[in-house]
């Protein structure tokens, strides 16, 4: 699925193909992706000139003249770039702009989102104001604190997008490892110490992954041209069975909180 690093290689892709272009129309070929009404939906974007695209942890905000669209890609969400070719199945959303191209909004699974926002109050309203501060602007001394306050495992915790945004679970993972956190620990016995080195990693983690156009591997391919290469990078997470890179243990993989989770134990305890 698509995390942090994955969404900020799209949006950036995705401003420099279509700021400055203008919608013509929008066609829903799926309706309950909008979180809105349809026809207020299509009527509020046609004629809104797109400015550029923000991120807020891992939403796509798509500045237009008066409103901005607020995008979630969820698990298998997909923009693609055409010029009126025939539509292809699972394409649920198109916006055509004036200049004859359109872009494409493509969910397998329909677990996409898309919602409208004015200009005023677009940071002030759910969904972006629920959100937590990106790991590089949280302090982690408050981190600490709010670990303190919690009696649930720390990898859920990591995960919870209103307390810390942007990470998901190949990078939280990733976070723990380097951390030498095991992904069970109950949050309340996080040091201070672990506390500022799960900030650090998360925050190294998140900006190398971007640097490198996110990770492509089987649940997530970007649809713009754009191939991540962190996969090559990653120490723990989709190595079952392979040697840890520090210890030569083998690694694991167990589910935490139903979700997959990959460990090293001897390097976390």
């Amino acid at each position: 699925m698509p995390e942090l690093p994955e969404v900020e290689t799209v949006r950036r892709t995705l401003e420099y193909a279509l700021s400055g272009e203008k919608i013509d129309d929008v066609i829903l070929h799926y309706a309950k992706i909008v979180h809105e009404d349809p026809q207020y939906f299509i009527e509020t974007l046609k004629g809104q000139t797109l400015h550029g695209i923000e991120r807020a942890g891992k939403y796509l905000l798509f500045i237009l003249d008066r409103h901005v669209l607020i995008v979630h890609l969820r698990m298998e969400g997909k923009f693609y770039i055409k010029s009126q070719e025939p539509l292809e199945k699972h394409e649920h959303v198109t916006i055509r702009f004036q200049s004859g191209r359109e872009l494409r909004y493509h969910d397998v699974r329909k677990f996409g989102t898309m919602d409208l926002r004015t200009l005023e109050n677009y940071l002030s309203s759910e969904p972006v104001s629920n959100l937590g501060p990106e790991p590089k602007d949280l302090d982690p001394h408050v981190f600490h604190q709010i670990c303190q306050k919690k009696s649930i495992e720390i990898k859920p915790l990591l995960l919870d997008q209103t307390i810390i945004s942007g990470l998901g679970n190949i990078y939280v993972d990733e976070t723990l490892f380097r951390s030498h956190v095991h992904p069970t620990r109950i949050a309340h016995t996080i040091t201070k110490d672990e506390a500022i080195s799960l900030i650090a990693s998360a925050t190294y983690v998140l900006n190398k992954a971007t640097s490198l156009g996110g990770t492509t591997i089987r649940s997530y391919t970007s649809s713009l041209g754009v191939s991540g290469k962190f996969q090559n990078e990653l120490m723990v997470h989709m190595r079952k069975g392979s040697p840890c890179p520090v210890c030569g243990q083998a690694i694991i993989k167990m589910k935490v909180k139903g979700r997959g989770t990959y460990v090293c134990e001897h390097c976390q305890h």
